[in-house]
């Protein structure tokens, strides 16, 4: 008895997580015709404006043709049947993916490498469907690994950081202290160099768990920090927590209608977070990418 409740119990909770999380109502036999794409996004959620809003960019162009604000993406919509989850904590990633995975979805997203773990699991459990790992690796047959040069798009955004700066100190901002993020800042660091050897790059990061991606708080903290060193430029690979720094850029104003600090946006064209204070963004088009896994 106790076994059978707890299983009942267990069912219950996956059903409440996928009808709350879920942005629309659970399909109907007359929908098995198309393809089902179901998406589960980073603990930022979609509305980060940076590296979740831009799988989320790409699931939408799929589904309709359009960026989710309704103007064309120049490509073709494929007819399918789009679901995203939102988790409000770590926890609840792997029950969404199962939720999706229990009602026979086709293909199933994960969106950040944290969640590569997690999707592998699920994974082994139902190898007859297709899954998706964004800036993640996986050796298993039913799961793609969708994975960028980051370092190269970084090195770039590091030529430019070096080429404004009028204190000679840049600054750089990352989410999570991991490898992924290492790229980043490499890249940006050699594409500085390369103009200025002598430049001064100041790395800092948020933190070392999940919470680091969504903590704009303490990104802002970093960025005056790094703004009182001298860094009038910083570039943000820090998921919603970046946005603390277009409020540090923002906070030193403006001279003669220019900025005198400059922020370097990640994932998602980020010029309008803070008009004026953004020099440019690093965008590796992570839209493409989902975008592409959902037609092959």
């Amino acid at each position: 008895m106790k076994l059978y409740l707890l299983s009942l119990l267990l069912l219950v909770w996956l059903f409440a997580l996928f009808a709350s999380g879920c942005n629309r109502d659970s399909y109907g036999a007359d929908d098995k015709s198309k393809i089902h794409v179901g998406i589960v996004f980073d603990i930022g959620g979609k509305d980060d404006r940076s590296f979740n809003a831009a799988a989320w960019a790409g699931a939408k162009c799929a589904e309709t043709g359009k960026w989710p604000d309704g103007t064309s993406c120049g490509k073709p919509e494929l007819g399918i049947v789009l679901r995203d989850i939102e988790p409000g904590n770590p926890t609840s990633i792997e029950p969404a993916m199962r939720a999706f995975a229990e009602r026979g979805y086709d293909l199933i997203i994960g969106v950040g490498f944290a969640q590569t773990p997690i999707i592998e699991l699920v994974a082994k459990d139902y190898p007859n469907i297709r899954f998706a790992i964004v800036d993640g690796v996986s050796n298993l047959p039913n799961v793609a690994s969708l994975v960028f040069k980051e370092h190269e798009g970084s090195y770039l955004v590091g030529i430019l950081a070096a080429r404004t700066t009028k204190t000679g100190t840049i600054g750089f901002l990352g989410g999570m202290d991991i490898g992924l993020i290492h790229r980043f800042k490499e890249g940006y660091e050699e594409g500085a160099r390369a103009v200025n050897p002598n430049i001064r790059v100041i790395p800092n990061y948020v933190g070392v768990t999940d919470a680091a991606w969504n903590n704009p708080g303490k990104g802002k903290e970093i960025a005056l920090a790094q703004i009182s060193k001298g860094a009038d430029v910083i570039f943000t690979a820090a998921g919603n927590s970046g946005l603390g720094a277009f409020d540090a850029v923002e906070q030193q104003g403006m001279q003669n209608g220019r900025a005198t600090h400059f922020v370097i946006g990640v994932d998602s064209n980020q010029n309008m977070v803070k008009p004026g204070f953004v020099l440019t963004s690093m965008v590796k088009r992570v839209d493409n990418a989902v975008y592409e896994i959902i037609k092959d």
